[in-house]
């Protein structure tokens, strides 16, 4: 038996037995949100809440520009509640705070732990303050979650178990392209010797790496990159569909761009926004807009400028014959279960 499958069997034997295989210490002691001071909050903080997760450059910024099209959905990012530490559970980390707010001579919590509560309470505001002054009704955030996987939809579950969750999938060769030439972007402070050399060759010279002659990566980098993007793409479908059920919503980067139009109407319906006809153009128009691009451009012109723009299966072109082997052997099973080609 693979080591992959039984990852993927201990996984779901873990969920299955209702245990939590991944969130962190400080959040598993939280008591759980009573549907009573579920419905208090809602009296205070009415608006329905999503989350968009996905692995890091998997258009999950497209997604939210284009969901806050409608005129009544509204949708920032990078709030990073559930994705990044330090967590919104910070706020209660503290075990004295924690005390304070179960106290029992305190007659303000009404024998009840406030913890969980104050949590909803401070994301609640930081959300719907800015939904409000623009005069929307449905409000979200997307925060890539590829730092933390299966542990975000955990961490979101436990203070929002009434929100909605939308998965962004993205074939993984792209996305760990994509992911690393951000890093030689946007990261070169946390590049190691042989990732800056790399770096620099590609810069002066990125013809042989485009042509997957050379690697952007060291061998052990993608490995890295490979088994990260499993991870995400198998943790947060199998927590996203046990916690949320119905309320959990997956689709693909590449239908997205296909067909900007049916894809995001689909998104709209599954939050409960009203059907709007007369926002065609405008989603049109914003898929053509490229602001990353933009913004890399002005980041490191040396790197972006030979970079393809906004396509899919990119990885065609620039990964080597041997990761192209490697990645199928690892992550092929997904690739067919999401209808991604194996050969290219």
């Amino acid at each position: 038996m693979s080591k992959q499958l039984l990852l993927r069997l201990k996984s779901a034997l873990l969920i299955l037995l209702n245990k939590r295989p991944f969130i962190g210490r400080e959040a598993a002691v939280l008591p759980p949100l009573s549907e009573e001071e579920l419905a208090e909050i809602k009296r205070f903080f009415p608006m329905p809440k999503f989350f968009i997760f996905g692995h890091a450059r998997s258009g999950t910024t497209l997604l939210a520009r284009l969901v806050r099209l409608h005129p009544q959905v509204h949708c920032n990012w990078q709030a990073h509640f559930f994705t990044r530490p330090p967590f919104l559970t910070a706020l209660v980390e503290d075990p004295a705070v924690r005390e304070w707010l179960g106290r029992r001579s305190n007659r303000w919590n009404g024998g009840h732990n406030l913890s969980t509560a104050l949590l909803r309470v401070a994301a609640d505001f930081i959300l719907e303050r800015e939904a409000v002054r623009l005069g929307k009704n449905i409000v979200g955030d997307k925060s890539p979650s590829s730092l933390v996987h299966g542990e975000a939809v955990q961490r979101a579950h436990l203070i929002y178990p009434d929100a909605s969750l939308i998965y962004i999938l993205r074939d993984g060769r792209d996305t760990v392209l994509s992911h690393r030439f951000q890093s030689f972007i946007d990261s070169i402070q946390h590049l190691s010797a042989q990732d800056l050399k790399l770096r620099e060759e590609f810069a002066r010279n990125p013809q042989p790496f485009l042509g997957g002659q050379k690697s952007v990566f060291t061998p052990s980098a993608f490995q890295r990159a490979v088994e990260e993007w499993i991870k995400n793409v198998e943790q947060t479908l199998a927590l996203g569909r046990q916690l949320y059920g119905e309320r959990f919503y997956v689709l693909r980067y590449e239908d997205l761009i296909a067909d900007p139009w049916g894809e995001i109407q689909k998104v709209w319906r599954f939050l409960g926004a009203i059907e709007e006809a007369g926002l065609r153009e405008s989603v049109e128009l914003e898929v053509q807009a490229n602001p990353d691009a933009e913004w890399q451009n002005q980041k490191a012109s040396e790197i972006a400028r030979a970079l393809p723009k906004g396509k899919s299966e990119v990885w065609k072109q620039l990964l080597t014959p041997a990761e192209k082997e490697f990645f199928v052997k690892k992550a092929g099973y997904l690739l067919r279960e999401w209808r991604y080609p194996l050969e290219g």
